[in-house]
């Protein structure tokens, strides 16, 4: 394999042009926690910025997309499916995020899944910022991916 570093000690895009084409997929996962006011904002459709959900998903869809235009080094990737789901939890005022990116290319779709929880989140951070401005951001990780040379992986 060819190092990613050339003579200079500059990091390089990695060449993928002799990797086989397979289905590949990740899922990830993150969650926000806010107060009791903001969630019930939240699952009432009653934030003053609107669809706070319906916001979130389309900004995680978006990021999913734009992932290499945000991330260095990243190749851009023509996504077949991008998914973003939110799970409410109201005892614990935590809204789980889940992104599924699909693709049939050369290189996986971690990041892409990643940049979708988290821009998600970041969205909803800033819709109910003004109800809640102490919420938090935590656990975004991939926790599932399939396809390419190492095959399947799942968190534990």
């Amino acid at each position: 394999m060819l190092s990613h570093i050339d003579e200079h000690g500059q990091a390089n895009m990695v060449d993928v042009s002799l990797k086989q084409i397979t289905t590949r997929e990740a899922i990830a996962q993150g969650m926000i926690s806010m107060s009791k006011e903001a969630f019930s904002q939240v699952v009432a459709n009653e934030n003053k910025k609107g669809d706070v959900i319906g916001v979130a998903r389309i900004a995680g869809i978006q990021a999913a997309k734009k992932c290499a235009d945000l991330i260095p080094l990243c190749h851009p990737l023509a996504l077949t499916k991008v998914a973003v789901d939110f799970e409410l939890d109201e005892q614990d005022c935590i809204i789980k995020i889940t992104s599924l990116c699909k693709l049939s290319g050369k290189t996986g779709v971690e990041m892409e899944a990643l940049s979708a929880v988290s821009v998600a989140a970041l969205t909803l951070f800033d819709m109910c910022k003004a109800a809640d401005p102490d919420m938090e951001i935590h656990s975004i990780r991939v926790i599932k991916k399939s396809g390419g040379k190492h095959g399947d992986w799942q968190r534990r």
